[in-house]
């Protein structure tokens, strides 16, 4: 039976893969940073009829220890072998860089970024001896262009494709592929959760209160089922030859058709314009 190890499966995209790829006949470890909160998954879990091939874990992607005793227990299960890792725990926060407080930028950086690495390297032993395996990376769209009020989440993305494409060429020569998911709008809850800062005395205050009102509101009204995100991984884990690149979604193609053909002054200005903000100056 093949296995994977996939982080933040709580609920979203996660959730979904866990339970797509169990139903595919995978063997899957499905960890979170907080087991309070497995019981969405769980009654996912029940309603697909896999109980016997998902395995729940408890995984802090920016906690050693946390990454240690949880890829032990899931090579203690498999004999000391893993097919694939889908990295996919985030979180977000949103406003002014001034506004945001230092501690949660690197909370963000620690969990989209260092998170990943640290749990490649204490994976990629294994994945070395046995002669390869798939690393799915779940960045976002936002890798594409810059966004107004989610600079650090958009670094996060930036900083993992730069990364993913540099360590390819590392991997390559021991089997192991390295695959960037790139998801547009989903029906995910890492916005709703993401700390939002307005600080009433703050410059950028009426900016940012109407950036958070049009942009929730337009990516809410694009959100599709993160059912399609978890198809998308399967079927690139499992494929014989997978593509470096998979973005998901209507906007998340067309922003990568875009990515380099249009000049960032032009693209910042039609993003302005779509949003209301030339209206919104200070």
């Amino acid at each position: 039976m093949r296995s994977v190890l996939i982080t933040g499966s709580s609920t979203g995209i996660g959730q979904a893969t866990a339970v797509t790829l169990a139903s595919r006949g995978w063997r899957v470890f499905a960890t979170m940073r907080d087991l309070a909160e497995r019981g969405p998954l769980d009654q996912a879990v029940k309603q697909a009829g896999v109980q016997d091939r998902v395995i729940v874990d408890q995984l802090d992607v920016t906690a050693a220890a946390s990454i240690a005793s949880a890829v032990a227990s899931a090579l203690s299960q498999t004999g000391n072998r893993l097919d694939a890792v889908v990295h996919n725990a985030g979180v977000a926060v949103a406003g002014a860089l001034e506004d945001v407080p230092e501690s949660e930028l690197r909370h963000v950086m620690e969990t989209n970024f260092f998170g990943v690495l640290a749990l490649t390297r204490a994976l990629l032993p294994t994945l070395r001896a046995q002669g390869g395996g798939r690393l799915a990376i779940v960045s976002s769209e936002a890798a594409f262009m810059g966004r107004p009020t989610i600079s650090i989440y958009c670094a996060s993305k930036w900083a993992l494709e730069g990364w993913a494409e540099s360590i390819a060429y590392e991997l390559e020569p021991f089997g192991i592929e390295v695959i960037l998911i790139e998801p547009g709008p989903y029906r995910t809850e890492i916005w709703e959760r993401a700390p939002r800062f307005q600080p009433p005395d703050s410059p950028y205050r009426a900016w940012v209160q109407h950036v958070f009102h049009t942009g929730l509101a337009r990516a809410a009204s694009m959100a599709r089922d993160p059912k399609e995100v978890a198809a998308v991984i399967a079927g690139a884990i499992e494929s014989q030859r997978p593509r470096f690149r998979y973005p998901v979604g209507p906007t998340a193609r067309l922003g990568h058709f875009l990515k380099g053909k249009i000049p960032s002054r032009l693209l910042r200005r039609v993003i302005t314009r779509s949003l209301g903000l030339s209206r919104k100056r200070q």
